[in-house]
């Protein structure tokens, strides 16, 4: 069951979380289609213009399986990457995250980290999720850095989870539960 969406807006201190709009829709095929990050995400799906358009106009309802936000720049509102958690398990209280951060001129500046911290708040505080978990590709040793330092814990390896390059690579599992997440940053007033 699905129902359209009010304009949901979380504001950080550099970036903002917000729904893609139908304006976003060059900004975000750009997004898919830069080839750093789809190598660091492992992302192999190519897609078109209406896929794009058609997917934006998707995300503007609630979905019980997912939530997608953009991530865009507070002074600017250019759309520079994606924060979801999706798989989201009701029953069990337990979902994935995902995160991309478009460009080289945008990572290393922690948007990424940012985000992750407002969605790990959206996701324990107000979807109230015990679990929240993500797999991150062993050549990603940045990625994994954060995670540790948001407070992520190590779980386990997934070996030759991806091919890609001619190669195999590891994927790396971590999670946080609401008690970790709850020790570090406490409760949003």
């Amino acid at each position: 069951m699905t129902e359209p969406l009010k304009e949901p807006r979380i504001d950080g201190k550099n970036m903002n979380l917000r729904y893609a709009r139908e304006s976003d829709l060059e900004a975000y095929l750009a997004f898919l289609q830069d080839p750093e990050m789809t190598r660091l995400t492992g992302s192999q799906a190519e897609f078109t213009r209406d896929q794009i358009a058609d997917w934006i106009r998707k995300i503007g309802v609630i979905h019980e399986e997912r939530v997608d936000f953009m991530i865009a720049l507070k002074e600017t509102d250019e759309l520079i990457g994606e924060v979801v958690l999706n798989e989201i398990d009701s029953v069990n209280r337990s979902a994935n995250i995902r995160i991309a951060i478009q460009g080289t001129s945008h990572r290393g500046k922690g948007y990424g980290t940012e985000a992750m911290i407002h969605m790990l708040r959206h996701g324990f505080e107000t979807l109230k999720l015990h679990r929240i978990h993500l797999g991150v590709y062993a050549f990603n040793p940045r990625a994994i850095h954060v995670y540790e330092k948001i407070g992520f814990q190590r779980e386990g390896v997934e070996r030759d989870a991806l091919y890609q390059d001619g190669e195999f690579h590891d994927m790396i599992m971590m999670s946080m539960l609401e008690d970790e997440y709850r020790s570090l940053y406490g409760k949003a007033d």
